[in-house]
């Protein structure tokens, strides 16, 4: 079974907010695919693919050690 999850991300301006925020969402286990639609000092949508549904913690948990903030 894979999930799709959509979360909004705020804080992320360019292409190494980008890199960063998908390097950490990458490495939470069973994540197949990261997808950022920057958009440059608004909310950004993120899509995540992986293998089972993820833990809404641990996905937060991500993002903030990425130095950016979940719109909840």
């Amino acid at each position: 079974m894979s999930a799709t999850t959509t979360i909004d991300v705020v804080g992320m301006t360019c292409g190494h907010c980008v890199s960063a925020v998908t390097e950490e969402l990458s490495a939470l286990p069973g994540v197949t695919d990261v997808s950022v639609d920057l958009v440059a000092g608004g909310t950004s949508p993120v899509t995540v693919r992986s293998e089972q549904p993820l833990d809404d913690a641990a996905v937060a948990a991500a993002v903030d050690e990425a130095g950016y903030e979940l719109v909840r």
